[in-house]
């Protein structure tokens, strides 16, 4: 999977929120916000593909947590932007 080109963080309000540029993202009205691990996850794959398992493996890297743990955190947030329409398979 891959992020949608014009789908970027940014800090408001001392969240990280999800926002739609550019004109093909004209329609998208949702508000995303992210919490550090979501945040640091997307900012690591945004501009390359990647699997929930290369998620896992950066959430292994930065956060003491294991394996399974990490991938099923991987799976579970990278399902939720699949939802939320703003990568693509």
């Amino acid at each position: 999977m891959r992020a949608k080109p014009g789908f970027n963080i940014r800090e408001v309000c001392g969240e990280n929120i999800i926002v739609a540029e550019g004109e093909e993202n004209i329609d998208f009205s949702n508000i995303i916000s992210m919490n550090e691990s979501s945040a640091y996850l997307w900012n690591s794959v945004k501009d390359k593909d990647f699997t929930p398992e290369d998620l896992a493996d950066l959430l292994t890297q930065e956060y003491e947590v294991d394996d399974e743990t990490a991938l099923a955190d991987a799976k579970t947030v990278s399902n939720q932007w699949i939802e939320a329409g703003i990568v693509e398979l």
